[in-house]
């Protein structure tokens, strides 16, 4: 199992967001047309137009495919491990939201065949190693998580925000929202 190194202040996050840039959640570039950068950006852009009042998710948006970058080619578990980098900078509902974008995926595969026809290749390719579409158990377990609203907004940022050139505000913009994250966290 690999050792997930923590992000201990903003500036490391900074840091290691600044170098998802030309990184790939797949090392053979097979899976989304944009880096782990330019996505994480615009999750976080969708998330701060539909929900301006909710930092926390915007910010979820921002760092959740960090573990793409942390353990290169863990799929399945690179929420988990982004989740875990973040925790103690960002706050246990900003890893939960990270983590839970991975399970929201497996539960709208399940729940809404439109969504689910319309997941990237790569999305669909995934899909399988992170457990596949949920079955109803799963899906009624999950309805009932507190966070299953965000989960699903965070989600659905997560596959709109792959559009190659789509001009975003740049990273040191988010570096405002982060600290106040963190810091209403610690």
């Amino acid at each position: 199992m690999a050792t997930i190194a923590l992000l201990e202040t903003v500036d490391d996050l900074m840091l290691l967001l600044t170098d998802c840039a030309d990184a790939w959640d797949m090392p053979d570039r097979s899976g989304d047309p944009v880096d782990i950068l330019d996505h994480d950006r615009q999750c976080a852009e969708l998330l701060r137009r539909g929900y301006p009042d909710d930092e926390q998710l915007q910010v979820a948006g921002l760092v959740h495919d960090i573990g793409h970058k942390l353990v290169p080619g863990d799929v399945a578990g690179h929420g988990r491990h982004a989740a875990d980098a973040v925790r103690a900078l960002l706050g246990p509902r900003v890893a939960r939201l990270v983590e839970l974008h991975v399970t929201a995926k497996r539960y709208l595969a399940a729940a809404d065949p439109a969504h689910a026809a319309a997941l990237s290749a790569a999305s669909q390719r995934t899909l399988v190693a992170q457990g596949g579409p949920m079955t109803p158990a799963e899906a009624m377990a999950f309805e009932a998580d507190p966070e299953f609203a965000a989960a699903l907004a965070l989600r659905r940022a997560d596959d709109a925000g792959k559009i190659p050139g789509l001009d975003v505000a740049p990273i040191e913009s988010w570096r405002s929202v982060i600290v106040r994250v963190a810091t209403d966290h610690g």
